[in-house]
């Protein structure tokens, strides 16, 4: 399964939900102009999406939302097991 966020002048692709996630948020306060996006697609299929005319980020499809929630929580559970924790 592989991860891309798309957005003005920007594409990369992650192999795990939880570094996708993190990019495109940092990548929101650059979503200037009428008709910026920030955009994850999972498999070529479109997954998440924030832009100006929504306050929050937007889910695509039936149960995406708590099928990548259950996966945020696994890749979390993950990187605390192998000891890459983030924290100070």
């Amino acid at each position: 399964m592989a991860f891309k966020v798309s957005a003005q002048n920007f594409e990369q692709s992650f192999e795990r939900w939880i570094d996708a996630l993190e990019m495109a948020k940092s990548l929101i306060p650059s979503c200037k102009g009428l008709f910026g996006q920030v955009k994850v697609l999972e498999d070529g299929k479109l997954v998440w999406a924030y832009d100006r005319f929504h306050r929050y980020p937007q889910f695509f499809g039936a149960g995406t939302y708590k099928r990548l929630a259950r996966r945020f929580v696994l890749e979390t559970m993950e990187d605390e097991a192998s000891g890459d924790r983030s924290e100070p």
